[in-house]
């Protein structure tokens, strides 16, 4: 598949997951032959940031930050490609920091980080990239510290909850592994509802494309448990969504008690759901919830 569809999902992944903990800045044009990064992150200043249960992710984003998802091993070309982008960055940065007589410290400049699905030993040698186990995890190269880039292997990554939300960007069975991991995070996980949907839209626009190839038909089958899990919760949405407007038909603004019901009519097998809703209109309230009390 080409680079595009998958760079709008990573974008739209990303931002999700990093927009609660600074400012997201995607497909940003800088100057020096008008250049796109794909990502570009700055952690929040102005307060804390919330806890959130985003792993190696969370610790790469603790400081100003470039990513660079791609979809497929990016060549030494491409990797040369990301770090100019890296410095027309810090260029720009210095310069606007000299014109407003600011001093930018090492520690102030964005960190780059390219993610791919993996990284030979051949390209770890000739970027002389390497591992830092003690402090990262195993999958995490490093160039040189003055060259402010690291290369996340994502197919090397430990399968824990701490990798999750990178190996979600991986391919074959390791983003369906991710997949049906983050399909069985509990409801009340602060990112999981938006990037089901996140998943299951990149579902649904592959399907749209013509002359599907083996790798794009691939991450169809790999998305297939977040979009069915979505569709069903978009089914259940739309049924509480008939149920309260019925309700609020009957008996008007529907107040603490009345919306009560909302989910437990849902819950219903569906020949008692719809025989009560068909006999909503002759049903008083104290009706209504003596005969739910009994269910």
């Amino acid at each position: 598949m080409t680079r595009q569809p998958h760079d709008q999902f990573a974008k739209e992944y990303l931002e999700e997951l990093l927009t609660p903990l600074g400012t997201i800045n995607k497909s940003k044009k800088v100057t020096s032959e008008v250049q796109e990064i794909d990502v570009w992150f700055e952690p929040s200043t102005s307060s804390p940031p919330p806890e959130l249960p985003l792993g190696l992710l969370g610790k790469m984003a603790a400081t100003s930050c470039l990513f660079e998802p791609f979809r497929n091993p990016p060549s030494e070309v491409e990797i040369r490609s990301c770090i100019s982008k890296l410095y027309a960055v810090h260029n720009d940065l210095l310069r606007k920091a000299k014109r407003s007589n600011k001093t930018l410290t090492e520690s102030e400049l964005p960190m780059l980080w390219i993610l791919t699905p993996t990284f030979s030993a051949r390209m770890s040698q000739g970027f002389r990239a390497d591992s830092d186990e003690s402090n990262w995890l195993k999958g995490v190269y490093f160039l040189a510290d003055s060259l402010k880039t690291a290369i996340v292997a994502i197919h090397q990554l430990p399968v824990n909850n701490d990798t999750l939300w990178l190996r979600v960007l991986g391919k074959g069975g390791t983003q369906k592994r991710a997949v049906e991991e983050l399909v069985q995070l509990p409801e009340r996980n602060p990112f999981r509802e938006n990037l089901l949907e996140i998943l299951a839209n990149w579902r649904k626009n592959l399907e749209l494309r013509d002359n599907l190839s083996s790798e794009e038909q691939e991450d169809i089958m790999n998305l297939s448990p977040a979009y069915l899990q979505q569709r069903e919760e978009w089914k259940e949405e739309g049924q509480i969504s008939v149920i309260a407007s019925l309700l609020e038909g009957r008996f008007g603004t529907l107040d603490a008690e009345l919306s009560g019901l909302v989910e437990p009519i849902s819950q219903l097998p569906l020949d008692e759901r719809t025989q009560l809703l068909l006999s909503l209109s002759n049903l008083s309230r104290e009706q209504l919830l003596e005969r739910l009390g009994r269910n």
